[in-house]
């Protein structure tokens, strides 16, 4: 595989701190700390004036509650230590039709939220107070009967779109009752050594990343009850290029690091090092193109998953309703350390991630899957050790390895690493592939598993160099169905099994 073009990851963001001429205290400006007042309009009068000189607006320490405020271009906001800024617990100060984030820009530039203070939604509260809301009939909501409210009545704590030049570094940010930053077309963007705690509520990604350019985050430690780093191509399509994410800490109720669900653009020139992702629902990697987007060049390296319901997803799939297909290529993952357990790995934290809607299932393993006639592509693994917690049981489920075509494509499925139900594999299931390479890979199970280790269905160009297989009660390890192009050496494969290798038709 070609090296990636990352020369890009050498730009410099520069703090503004620099050409910051003036300090405007938000207490100067009439805020007082204290639950009993809101102090949004004192806080955007210092913003405004800052605007004008380009400084630094102060949030001293206390508790300073707000509504909704608007950052503009050449200002920063700082938090001092020991400085909470509180989010409203009346969603009526969020506006009446599509809730208004906490802290939000437009069209702006070099603006940035510093210091050792806190960002705190308090999402719970706002969240109850919309139901009482919804249940008086004075806001309404499309979706809030049958499930929960829906996204857009509930707050960001950051939103910024259509912006140049910002850094968020070394605050907290806490408790949102939606997405807790989304950034949409955003260009240089630096994300820096920032805390997420947002378990208070659903749909509460810890970062988002929406069709934005030159991107750093890195050094981030995260816990969020959905998806931890996310990307998306989503709204007016457009795509997510030259983004880095670097010794960040992820724990999530549903995946660590991930590209999509929306995915109408697409993603290029990802680069992800020294990651780890532990107690999280779903996949501690995630890449999904499902919308008619792209996924081109990824390159990740470094990544320790401990507790994860799944170590690695790739998925090209056409929930889109245009004739549009997605295409999945030049992908390369290397040096992860992964431990699966045969348990729920995020079970008793305040929100878990869903029960799987389809029938009970053995532990699911690691997957790489397209759809008929179109193929993820040129994808390298390399230096990969996933331990499963193993103990399948054929009472659970089984699919026969003649019966592989049993498998459901569900092509418009959401994508998750649950999505096909049962798989016929404990460790890799590869299907709708070509250039697919593995190197010194090592898969362990700790109980021994009745299926297969690795199974290739629909893949051609096949290279495995080293595959070590711990441990397996089937006589076949390695299952070949309609490949071509295939190359296999330097294997190390359990003693007991008779036919390690078996082709398919």
């Amino acid at each position: 595989m070609k090296a990636l073009p990352y020369l890009f990851f050498l730009f410099l963001f520069v703090s503004n701190a620099s050409a910051q001429q003036q300090s405007f205290y938000i207490v100067d400006f009439g805020a007082k700390p204290g639950l009993q007042y809101t102090n949004s309009k004192s806080i955007q009068q210092a913003i405004n004036a800052a605007a004008k000189a380009g400084g630094r607006v102060i949030v001293p320490s206390g508790q300073f509650v707000t509504g909704p405020i608007e950052m503009k271009s050449n200002v920063e906001l700082y938090l001092a230590e020991g400085a909470e800024l509180l989010g409203s617990i009346n969603r009526l100060d969020y506006g009446k039709q599509d809730a208004q984030p906490l802290i939000s820009a437009k069209k702006q530039q070099n603006i940035s939220i510093l210091g050792k203070g806190t960002i705190n939604g308090r999402g719970a509260e706002v969240v109850k107070d919309l139901l009482l809301l919804l249940h008086e009939g004075i806001l309404e909501d499309e979706t809030w009967k049958i499930k929960r409210p829906s996204e857009a009545n509930r707050p960001r704590l950051i939103a910024f779109s259509n912006c140049e030049d910002i850094t968020v570094k070394n605050v907290t940010i806490k408790n949102s009752a939606g997405w807790v930053q989304d950034f949409v077309n955003c260009n240089r963007l630096n994300i820096d050594s920032v805390t997420v705690e947002s378990t208070a509520y659903w749909n509460n990604d810890g970062i988002d990343i929406v069709n934005s350019k030159n991107v750093r985050i890195t050094n981030c430690n995260i816990d969020a009850a959905d998806d931890g780093i996310c990307l998306k191509s989503e709204g007016s399509p457009g795509i997510c290029e030259n983004v880095y994410v670097a010794n960040c800490t992820i724990r999530s109720s549903a995946s660590g690091f991930k590209l999509g669900t929306g995915s109408y653009g697409g993603f290029k020139n990802i680069k992800v090092r020294n990651i780890t992702v532990y107690n999280t629902y779903r996949s501690a990697i995630a890449l999904e193109a499902v919308d008619g987007g792209f996924i081109d060049s990824v390159d990740i390296e470094g990544v320790t998953a401990k507790y994860t319901g799944n170590a690695i997803f790739i998925r090209l799939g056409h929930r889109n309703k245009t004739d549009q297909y997605s295409t999945v290529k030049n992908i390369r993952i290397a040096k992860v350390k992964a431990d699966i357990p045969n348990f729920k790995p995020d079970a008793g934290y305040p929100l878990e991630g869903p029960l799987p809607k389809v029938a009970p299932h053995n532990l699911l393993p690691a997957s790489i899957t397209g759809i008929p006639g179109y193929l993820v592509e040129n994808v390298l693994l390399e230096d990969i050790e996933i331990s499963y917690g193993g103990g399948a049981s054929e009472k659970t489920a089984f699919i026969p390895i003649d019966q592989l075509d049993s498998v459901t494509e569900n092509e418009a499925g959401y994508p998750e690493f649950s999505m096909f139900g049962e798989l016929p594999a404990w460790g890799f299931y590869v299907r709708h592939a070509q250039g697919i390479s593995f190197k010194n890979i090592k898969l362990n199970v700790k109980t021994p598993d009745f299926r297969p280790g690795v199974i290739f269905d629909d893949v051609t160009s096949i290279n495995i160099d080293g595959l070590n297989i711990d441990k397996g009660e089937n006589p076949h390890q390695i299952i070949l169905k309609k490949t071509g192009k295939v190359s296999i050496k330097n294997t190390k494969l359990p003693s007991n099994v008779k036919e390690a290798i078996k082709e398919l038709p």
